[in-house]
């Protein structure tokens, strides 16, 4: 079976990339001399990322790092998005409330969740529960704003007609309100996933216990790069993965008119 052009494409990128990579190794282009003999690493090469990735794997520390970074990003992240979605269509639809609350939200949209750290720890010490509440802080916000924004961009006819067909209340918001907003619902919760692992290294690296963040801040203390490469590419691959699996949802038939229309 021929693969598609688009399939292709995404390996001939990566095919490219492994080739530069493999080729600055050869060339000693990822180290740097700092004297007769002796000499710094700048990256590791792919023969000690695999090997990085083949320790970190075969100890076990590598899956259960993953394990409990996923587990905080997938609480934090429904949290996020059970919340603010809700938050963001009553807004979008009741304009007193959303003239009182929406400088509120583009407050904390604007602070880094990193400046809640002292309190985040003061408040619930080191661990899950302090790291899902610094990436809440930081997802739920911008959440609730697009779904606002989205709202508001919605033409008022499809609710004169939606009034004229009888559709309130649920109806009116399943069938009306949530198709036309899709697509903007799509890429907010696309750029919100990227947000949680942006947040969630971060956040490991200073308040957590264990998980990727804490994987690369250690690799980092034990001067290990092959490990910070191997912490940084399994993010990747898991933001890769749930960015796909997001845009699945554009291929629900009763929400394709949000995007035909």
């Amino acid at each position: 079976m021929k693969l598609p052009l688009r399939s292709l494409l995404p390996l001939g990128t990566l095919f490219v990339l492994l080739a530069a990579w493999f080729f600055a190794a050869s060339r000693g282009w990822l180290v740097r001399p700092t004297g007769p003999g002796t000499q710094i690493g700048l990256f590791p090469s792919p023969t000690e990322a695999l090997a990085g990735f083949s320790e970190a794997s075969r100890d076990g520390r590598l899956l259960k790092d993953t394990l409990a970074s996923l587990a905080r990003v997938l609480v934090a992240y429904v949290l996020s998005v059970g919340l603010g979605v809700p938050l963001g269509l009553w807004l979008g639809r009741w304009v007193a409330a959303r003239e009182a609350l929406l400088p509120v939200l583009n407050f904390l949209r604007a602070l880094s969740p990193l400046a809640w750290i002292p309190f985040a720890v003061l408040w619930l010490g080191t661990g899950d529960t302090t790291v899902v509440f610094l990436i809440l802080l930081a997802a739920l916000p911008p959440v609730a704003v697009t779904t606002v924004a989205a709202v508001v961009a919605v033409p008022r006819v499809y609710f004169r007609v939606a009034e004229d067909y009888g559709l309130r209340g649920l109806r009116l918001f399943s069938q009306v309100l949530f198709p036309a907003i899709m697509p903007q619902l799509v890429t907010m919760l696309r750029v919100t996933m990227g947000l949680c692992w942006l947040v969630l290294v971060a956040a490991e690296m200073i308040a957590g216990d264990r998980g990727v963040g804490f994987l690369i801040q250690d690799a980092n203390q034990a001067l290990r790069p092959d490990l910070i490469l191997v912490g940084m590419l399994v993010i990747g691959v898991l933001g890769i993965t749930f960015d796909r699996l997001l845009m699945l949802l554009t291929k629900v038939p009763s929400l394709r008119w949000g995007w035909e229309r």
